[in-house]
This record gives C-alpha cells, sequence and structure tokens, in this order.
C-alpha cells in the first residue's frame, strides 16, 4: 500500500539543517546578520532592489498595506479566491474590500471586474488593488498597471504561491514575480508548503526606496535608530538638559509610527538561505510534475480544466476542475492521496458576509469552487507517487 500523498510537503536536507544548526551555535539567534543575508539573497533572486524579511506572509500583507498609507474607509479591490489573509489586511488597516470576479480560464482576478468596480463605486475612495498570483500563475500585470494608473491606485501583489515565476509583458519582456518593476511591492510566504520553507516567514519586495525605509520601522515596533530623523532633542535622549552634548547617545531610540515586532530570525533566515538555493531546481520539479498531470488527464470528459502546462507558472498548486468534486476527494482520501481545495471564496466567509457580500455575487468564482480540487504538487513527490495519483482519478472515473 502507498505511503499516505499530501497535496503540499517541505523538503529539507542535510545542507538545510547544517545552516541551522550552526546558527544556534554562533552569537544570534534573532536580528542577526543571517537576515540581512537572506534578504540580499532573496532581492537578488527575484531582481529587486529592495527585500524585507518578515515573520510570516499575512504580516507581510499588513506591514505593506500600512506602508501604502491604507486609511479608515477606504478601499481596496482583490479576488475572492485566495487565501482569507491577502483581503485581512486591508481590513486590520480599517479599510473596506471590493471583491473582483476571477478569470475562469486563468482563476486570476478578472480586469474587466475590476474595470466594472471601479465604474460602479465612483462614490467611493478606491486606493488599491490586490492581484493574487493564485496557485503560482501571474496575471498579466501590465494591463493591471495601466488601469490603476489611469485611476490612481497602487498595486499590491501577493505572490506567495509564485517566487521563481513570471510573465511576459505586452512588449514580449520577461517580468519576475516581485522584480518591483510593475507591483509598487510584492509579498512572499515561506511556510512548509510553499517554494521555500522557513518553518513560518515572509518576505516583500520593492524598488521603491521610501517604502523600504517604512517598511524597516514597521516591522520593529515603528521604532528608528537613524539619528537623522530623532525628533526629540539630544538634551531630552539624554536625560539632562544641562550637558551639551553635539551627539545623540549610543543607546537612543525613537518610537515615531505605531508599528509591530513581524520581525523573522536569523535561524529562520538560515534556513531560508540554504532554501533558496535550491529554488530553481524545485521550481523545474513542479513544472514537470505538472506536465506529467496535464498529458495524463487530457482524454477524461469529467475533468472540465486543469491548470495546464503554463510558460512561467510557478505551480505552488497544481488544480483540477471536475465533476462530483465531493465524490473524488472523499475517494482520493480513502486510497490515503489528501487533496485539497483551494479556496472557499473570501466573499462567502461569514466575516465578509457580514458586510453585505453574498451567493451568487461572484459567479466565476463561485462555479470554480464548486469544482475545484488541489492535487499533489511538491518537488520530492516520486514518480510512483504521481503514477498512484493519476491511477486513482482515472480509476475513479471509470467506475
Amino acid at each position: 500500500m502507498m505511503n499516505p500523498i499530501p497535496y503540499g510537503r517541505q523538503s529539507i536536507d542535510e545542507d538545510d539543517i547544517k545552516a541551522v544548526v550552526e546558527t544556534l551555535k554562533a552569537d544570534y539567534l534573532t536580528q542577526g546578520p543571517k537576515i540581512a543575508e537572506f534578504e540580499k539573497d532573496f532581492a537578488k533572486y527575484v531582481g529587486a532592489k529592495h527585500a524585507v524579511a518578515v515573520s510570516n506572509g499575512t504580516a507581510a500583507l499588513h506591514l505593506s498595506v500600512m506602508a501604502l498609507g491604507l486609511k479608515p474607509n477606504e478601499f481596496v479591490i482583490c479576488t475572492p479566491i485566495t487565501f482569507a489573509a491577502s483581503v485581512n489586511c486591508v481590513k486590520y488597516c480599517g479599510g473596506e474590500v471590493l471583491f473582483a470576479d476571477i478569470d475562469p480560464e486563468t482563476y486570476l482576478i478578472d480586469i474587466e471586474s475590476i474595470k466594472e468596480l471601479i465604474r460602479t463605486n465612483q462614490d467611493k475612495t478606491i486606493k488599491g488593488i490586490i492581484p493574487v498570483d493564485f496557485a503560482g500563475r501571474v496575471p498579466q500585470l501590465d494591463a493591471i498597471k495601466k488601469l490603476a494608473d489611469k485611476h490612481d491606485l497602487w498595486i499590491l501583489e501577493d505572490a506567495c504561491h509564485a517566487p521563481g515565476g513570471f510573465f511576459n509583458d505586452r512588449d514580449g519582456v520577461k517580468q519576475l514575480v516581485g522584480n518591483g518593476e510593475i507591483s509598487d511591492l510584492s509579498v512572499f510566504s515561506f511556510h512548509p508548503v510553499k517554494h521555500i520553507a522557513t518553518a513560518e516567514g515572509g518576505m516583500i519586495t520593492t524598488n521603491n526606496t521610501q517604502h523600504y525605509k517604512n517598511l524597516l520601522e514597521l516591522r520593529t515596533h515603528g521604532i528608528t535608530r537613524n539619528s537623522s530623523v530623532f525628533e526629540n532633542s539630544i538634551e531630552l535622549a539624554n536625560g539632562n538638559s544641562t550637558q551639551a552634548n553635539l551627539n545623540y547617545p549610543g543607546w537612543y531610540m525613537e518610537m515615531q509610527n505605531l508599528g509591530y515586532n513581524y520581525r523573522l530570525t536569523d535561524i529562520q533566515a538560515a534556513l531560508g538561505i540554504t532554501q533558496l538555493k535550491k529554488a530553481p531546481a524545485g521550481i523545474e520539479r513542479r513544472r514537470a510534475i505538472a506536465k506529467k498531470y496535464t498529458t495524463a488527464f487530457e482524454g477524461i470528459s469529467q475533468i472540465i480544466r486543469s491548470s495546464g502546462n503554463i510558460e512561467g507558472h510557478a505551480y505552488h498548486l497544481y488544480i483540477l476542475e471536475v465533476e462530483n468534486r465531493r465524490g473524488l476527494y472523499d475517494y482520493l482520501r480513502q486510497n490515503k492521496i489528501y487533496a485539497q481545495i483551494h479556496y472557499i471564496p473570501v466573499h462567502l466567509m461569514p466575516f465578509y458576509r457580514e458586510s453585505g457580500w453574498k451567493e451568487d455575487d461572484l459567479a466565476n468564482a463561485e462555479t470554480y469552487y464548486s469544482r475545484c480540487i488541489s492535487l499533489p504538487m511538491f518537488p520530492t513527490l516520486k514518480e510512483e507517487e504521481q503514477e498512484f495519483v493519476i491511477e486513482q482519478i482515472t480509476k475513479f472515473y471509470e467506475i
């Protein structure tokens, strides 16, 4: 009998373990040199000027919305086919969410739906768009950027599913996820089932130096040690108005904004550095798995649509839209294949229904949810395991 097969799984090898042990033996467990090293390596990997490591992807989203200056009662447009954190970050800042429907072919936010929301909500102050690289597929961000610029909106790209992914812009130029060329900020997650695992962890990338500086401060309680921006006097900093010192004392710092403790540890950063080195090989393996799934399911009529074999797709998830989804889900679990469903549309969560969202508001998203199932997808998935998954799905639809 085949061992249980999850939909996602981390891959930790001896290099990862060695890096963590070395950090445990070093001088710093948190806020040490490994964080800056990880940030530098990750920025290089995606082609961005700046990267800020944080405690998880949700923290990355929250800090990003704060850095972009969202205020209470301002609105942000997002897709409902995502994890709730993608939109909860708006609520954390007192903002409101407008849900756009998805393109049924790509599962990504539909630009025509965005246009319609802007047209029909002119009485609201809309400030930004959060496109999600759902399952690892990247939206046509240059088209979204054109629309955002027309209406003076920022773009916060939720790239948690897609490090290493890319799309080709209208000029045919390859645009890496998170490179800062189009989005104001991009966020990533290092949860164990993601491409890069640090147990928990996240990253924000940007080419905007002011956003970068704001993020560094906000992730550490809103505290700065930069004497050039201190607001209190040197006398107050010394605690003695009679001392005529010309400089601020070395211990002094100021909390100038309300921030959070959203810092990553050196232990996690050390793991992230070694994981990042394996990311290119990991994404190629994911694409090979996707290609095999796509070929295997082409002749099954009950499979309505699959994630396919798409250039630039990072394949965090491989999704099928199927007839009798519940039946297939239960059958696979009976055979110890732990497929998953991504996602329950966020606008139908009770919390967001309280804002007036209801069934039939977003037809494409709701139809997708009624048919979607995510298959096992991770670099260490064995050939025989994938064959077993394919065999069981084929068998189910032959019954």
